[in-house]
């Protein structure tokens, strides 16, 4: 059944042929890659920003980190981001002919304060990319965000069609959105699928900086101190450490992803990608210590002011329309997937593709 109650026409895997991923270099996308390796594809043309005169915020050992990312994985052609889209502007066929898009290629950051730059580099580009799969017969699997859903205080119902409901709370969260508002004005959305990524964790996000997840940026303070910091809670309905977030482990992020490719390539739409189950601050970091076999020890510090308006207090995605396409692994419970975050990747400092006892 489709998430409308209809059925899901059947087709083949649109993965059999030339892959394009964008952002293939950073933490989902060189995720998607390294998913795509493991099902036997090497046909894939990774687009993202890795030289220094284009690494805008990032630091020389950022952009390291990500070429890192690359090292294990196998791929036909790498090219930077500006010059791919002026490539295939000049010439649609530059590349070849692409069965399957990912385009992950985005900038994610929470606080960024460039709007011209957002919308060119996540509505524009996003845009660009739609029309040539559309005009050339591309299944086009895009990243959306829960960011779009703002406080969730309309809900995270990705059912709802009536997008214009919802109010991101940052630069970014409009960004994504502007272009799921822009593609269902335009009709593309039932042949195009946005995906509305929730809290992902995982190896190859060493790069994001601030962006990282807790469980990263908790380790390596563990490491440092042997302690953890959590924001304390500026609401009298959450205690300090229960604001709580659908934690989403990335290698269940990229079946997820993959799936619409693979095995549900008529679906479309938009979205959520989540486990369908949101735990506290303290649950996740818990779970960190307990894989490092160290009790807990956790000190709460006040929350910056700047973003006190912009941050979540609860998330949850509602999966419901995700299983109706037939996508029917189980998630990887949280203290399973920490623990093979800390032992496989953070503790041995390994990549995605390095590690021979990967789930």
């Amino acid at each position: 059944q489709g998430p409308l109650g209809g059925d899901v026409p059947r087709r083949m895997s649109t993965l059999d042929g030339r892959i394009l991923v964008t952002g293939g270099a950073g933490f989902i996308g060189s995720a998607v890659v390294w998913a795509l390796n493991r099902r036997g594809h090497r046909d894939i043309v990774i687009a993202d920003f890795l030289a220094p005169e284009n690494k805008r915020t990032s630091t020389n050992a950022d952009l390291d980190e990500k070429r890192k990312n690359l090292r294990p994985l196998k791929f036909a052609e790498y090219v930077e981001a500006d010059a791919f889209r002026r490539r295939l502007a000049q010439n649609p066929t530059a590349f070849g002919r692409f069965t399957t898009i990912f385009h992950l290629g985005a900038c994610s950051s929470t606080t960024e304060s460039d709007a011209a730059y957002l919308d060119d580099n996540n509505l524009a580009y996003t845009r660009e990319l739609a029309e040539w799969s559309l005009k050339h017969g591309a299944r086009f699997i895009y990243a959306s965000s829960a960011a779009t859903y703002g406080d969730g205080a309309q809900g995270m119902d990705d059912r709802d069609e009536n997008l214009a409901r919802l109010h991101p709370l940052n630069l970014y969260g409009a960004s994504k959105h502007n272009f799921d508002l822009l593609a269902q004005k335009q009709g593309w959305l039932p042949r195009i699928v946005g995906v509305k990524y929730f809290n992902v964790f995982g190896p190859n996000e060493d790069h994001k900086g601030d962006m990282r997840s807790l469980v990263n940026k908790a380790y390596q303070q563990i490491l440092v101190t042997g302690r953890v910091q959590l924001f304390k809670s500026h609401r009298p309905d959450f205690k300090d450490g229960e604001q709580m977030r659908d934690f989403l482990y990335v290698k269940d992020a990229v079946e997820m992803t993959l799936h619409f490719a693979e095995k549900a390539p008529a679906a479309g739409g938009l979205y959520n990608l989540g486990s369908g189950q949101a735990n506290t601050w303290l649950t996740l970091t818990r779970a960190i210590f307990a894989a490092l076999g160290r009790e807990p020890q956790i000190d709460f510090i006040a929350m910056p002011e700047v973003l006190r308006g912009k941050y979540q207090y609860f998330t949850q995605a509602e999966v419901g329309k995700l299983r109706a396409t037939g996508y029917d692994r189980a998630m990887t419970p949280l203290p399973e997937a920490v623990r093979d975050y800390v032992h496989g990747y953070l503790v041995p400092r390994k990549k995605l593709g390095e590690w021979s006892g990967e789930l």
